[in-house]
């Protein structure tokens, strides 16, 4: 699974700003409870994510692993327990300020890749850094060495529908990393890509969160794409436990 013929370089190091190794990690959680009506999706439930961590989520369909990235990202609620992002507690946050956290130290993958269909590729992955206002100059420096990085740069004018499923991986990849977040949450990123496409990703998903520090947790049904982590968790029957 880990072949390194498509690992990009270590410039992206040069590039980008690798946080302080002295901030707080971008997740922690304790004690969380989600109920969906009579059934308990999670209870007590405590994890973490460092900075430059791959972390795994596993388990079965429909056991909540897609419900508790919600949660953590502060999309849903949750009925008990605290989650800290970045420093910061969510629950003490105004909807404004949660925004703001989420446009400032999240960043998201997902498994159908939520490309915007009337933006080009460049215009897709500059759009996390246009609602944070960068300047025009640093958001075309940023974009273009993305794209060259992830051997897209030919593409950088085509719309998604233009693209395959790889390609379209790597866009949503470049545009999710592009703001340099503290975290990445990823859910299922090669659930809708071949073995090939799917290595690539994991690959360009392992060496950015390296070179910028920032942390990932993935929900995965696959073995494989967990074998980059080096924490795994899996959530079954309500019980949220280390995986190893």
């Amino acid at each position: 699974m880990r072949s390194r013929s498509h690992r990009i370089t270590n410039r992206a190091a040069k590039s980008f700003l690798v946080p302080d190794r002295f901030k707080p990690p971008p997740i922690q959680a304790k004690g969380l409870t989600k109920t969906f009506g009579d059934r308990v999706l999670f209870e007590n439930a405590a994890l973490k994510v460092e900075r430059g961590q791959l972390v795994a989520l596993l388990g079965p369909s429909g056991a909540g692993k897609s419900t508790l990235l919600n949660c953590l990202e502060g999309i849903e609620p949750i009925d008990s327990g605290e989650i800290v992002v970045a420093g910061q507690s969510i629950s003490s946050l105004t909807e404004s300020e949660l925004a703001r956290l989420r446009s400032d130290q999240i960043g998201t993958v997902f498994q159908f890749f939520h490309l915007l269909p009337t933006l080009t590729v460049f215009e897709n992955i500059e759009l996390s850094l246009l609602l944070k206002h960068v300047p025009a100059c640093d958001r075309q420096e940023r974009v273009v060495e993305l794209v060259n990085q992830l051997g897209i740069s030919h593409r950088k004018g085509a719309f998604p529908s233009e693209l395959s499923g790889g390609e379209m991986q790597r866009v949503a990849i470049a545009r999710a990393i592009a703001h340099r977040p503290s975290v990445i949450f990823a859910d299922e990123p090669t659930g809708n890509l071949d073995s090939k496409s799917g290595t690539e990703a994991l690959e360009i998903l392992t060496q950015l969160c390296s070179d910028i520090g920032a942390g990932m947790l993935m929900v995965t049904h696959s073995d494989a794409a967990a074998s980059y982590c080096s924490v795994r968790y899996r959530l079954s029957d309500g019980t949220l436990e280390p995986a190893d």
